[in-house]
Formats: structure tokens, sequence, C-alpha cells
């Protein structure tokens, strides 16, 4: 596999990646992706960036961004630190 593999239903990242930028075994990586504790988002370049993709994958207080070109490459890798989530409250139970 490719470091990213582009499919008809999107990316597929290989763990190693993510595991290098977030500093974790690549082993660690699927579970955390399943437990929600790595959270990923996609976005598709229009425009100017037309042809490429933003992946974003966010765990704690860290963030990885790659940007892909159509055939899967890594055009740019990127790490910045961001505001841990705040747990949702839980619903108000009317009286």
């Amino acid at each position: 596999m490719t470091q990213v593999e582009v499919t008809q239903d999107g990316f597929v990242v290989d763990a190693t990646v993510i595991a290098a930028a977030f500093k974790l075994p690549p082993e660690k990586i699927q579970p955390l992706m399943r437990s929600g504790d790595i959270t990923s988002k996609s976005e598709t370049g229009v425009g100017a960036d037309a042809g490429r993709a933003r992946l974003t994958f966010i765990h704690g207080d860290r963030a990885v961004r790659l940007v892909v070109d159509q055939t899967g490459a890594i055009l740019k890798k990127t790490r910045f630190p961001i505001r841990p989530r705040m747990p949702k409250p839980a619903p108000k139970v009317p009286e």
C-alpha cells in the first residue's frame, strides 16, 4: 500500500503515517480511531486547489494535516497544536 490510497469511498491512510505524526506505535492507531480518540476529516479542493484533498487527523491537543493529490501522493504534511474538544454536556432532563 502507498502512504495514502484514493478509493471510491474516500481515502485510506497507512497507519504508519498517522503513528509517526502522533509519535505512537502503528498498532495503536486503528483502536484509537475506533474508540474516537483519533478523529479525521477530509476536504476536497475546489478552484485553484482542485485535484487536491486535505486530510486532518486529531488526537488530544494535536492535529496532523496532509495535503494529497488525486493519486494519493502527500504534497504537504503539517503538525500543529489545537484546543482539546470539550465533552458535550448531558442533555437537560425536564422536571
